[in-house]
């Protein structure tokens, strides 16, 4: 499935011959030696019950290269936290389990509030944050992966081909996004990238002209993969909003936080399924209607802090440049699904460009309306300089839970 081309702003590492994951997995055991290597899985308790979530501790458990597995766990009373220990205790290596609605973690958590700096909304993000917090704490490796759990279509392959690029002793990347096509029975997906993220960067820079940072996020393939890695050098310094904006903020923090040249993204899977979120056209606090909010005013935010100037006049001139350029980009899309023996719905694709179209002005007006909003959580730098022994805490709260 894969090309060739360099043609972005950042590397491009493509599966141009299918190397077996187990030739990846040798090398990664070396490699290992010098860069001890984690993997993060920020899940819900819901997804231990669901189909995903088993074949991927399965996959997870044949692994040879990782010095520790992260488990952060949302939504879980005791009983369920302790039937998460039950569910992981397959994998033969050094593994923890985050319960962050238990009382050890609740505790740190209020000690960071009494600070200001604990993470205001329940969510990925927060899971995510307190993971990165621990990973940092247990000081066990030099390189950190993280994926989702609700692939359906898992494969092992996917934190090797993400760790890859860090590890190797001749590479010097610091930051990693994995990348892939979405489709699965016989119909294209990734509705929200397809038809907001690239139509809308594109409509970004007719209206501002060249930015380097629009160049930076239109070289990704997938931005809104929730599979990426990092150098642990990188870690203590990412500030990411605790929304829907996460993946998109993080590319935007590694632009401000890394030399280009240190960052790859790499194709890390032939086909990618997992759980779909509903348009939820009437209600903007649920499904892709809510993800667009977010998505746009992370943009918008990251532009403002490029010293661009959000108006009202720009927002309506972005709304009509996005919608043509957007309309453009579902015919293509279109032939590319019939070319390829899959469908697309076209009036559901263009009434799905309709809502974002309006979603860009209500994004660009909540960013407006409310200029003191700060939805990103505070970089680990900030928390320990303010809480020196905020680790120690963590780990101790761990400790205790997973005893």
């Amino acid at each position: 499935m894969a090309d060739f081309a360099q043609n972005g702003i950042i590397g491009t590492l493509h599966n141009l011959r299918n190397r077996s994951t187990e030739e990846l997995e040798s090398e990664l055991v070396q490699f290992s030696a010098d860069t001890p290597m984690s993997l993060l899985l920020p899940c819900l308790f819901s997804e231990l019950e669901g189909p995903a979530m088993g074949p991927i501790v399965e996959e997870l458990a044949k692994i040879p290269y990782l010095s520790e597995i992260i488990i952060g766990l949302d939504r879980a009373n005791e009983q369920q936290f302790v039937a998460a220990k039950k569910f992981f205790d397959r994998l033969p290596q050094n593994y923890v389990v985050l319960w962050n609605d238990g009382t050890r973690l609740r505790h740190v958590d209020a000690t960071l509030q009494s600070e200001g700096l604990a993470p205001m909304q329940p969510g990925k993000g927060r899971n995510v944050w307190y993971c990165l917090g621990y990973f940092l704490a247990s000081g066990k490796s030099k390189a950190v992966a993280l994926h989702d759990c609700d692939i359906l279509t898992y494969n092992r392959s996917i934190p090797a081909r993400l760790l890859y690029p860090l590890a190797h002793p001749s590479f010097h990347y610091q930051f990693c996004k994995g990348y892939y096509y979405r489709a699965a029975n016989g119909k294209l997906n990734g509705r929200v990238f397809r038809l907001l993220v690239i139509p809308l960067i594109r409509a970004l820079k007719t209206v501002l002209g060249r930015i380097e940072y629009l160049d930076y996020m239109g070289s990704f393939r997938y931005a809104l993969s929730g599979e990426f890695s990092m150098r642990s050098e990188v870690v203590t310094s990412l500030r990411f909003p605790s929304d829907w904006g996460l993946e998109i903020g993080t590319l935007s923090e590694m632009y401000r936080n890394c030399n280009l040249n240190r960052i790859c993204q790499v194709d890390i899977a032939d086909a990618y399924d997992h759980k779909h979120q509903i348009i939820s056209e009437d209600d903007r606090t649920g499904g892709l209607h809510r993800m667009a909010i977010d998505i746009c005013k992370a943009f918008i935010r990251k532009l403002a802090v490029e010293g661009i100037v959000i108006s009202g006049s720009m927002l309506r001139s972005l709304k009509a440049c996005y919608y043509r350029t957007a309309l453009d980009v579902v015919d293509h899309y279109h032939n590319d699904a019939v070319m390829s023996g899959l469908t697309l719905d076209r009036h559901q694709e263009e009434a799905t460009v309709e809502l974002f179209s309006r979603v860009i002005v209500a994004a660009g007006d909540e960013f407006l309306n409310r200029p003191d909003e700060s939805p990103f959580i505070h970089n680990w730098s900030r928390v320990t300089s303010a809480v020196p022994d905020i680790y120690e805490q963590l780990l101790g709260a761990v400790e205790a839970d997973n005893a």
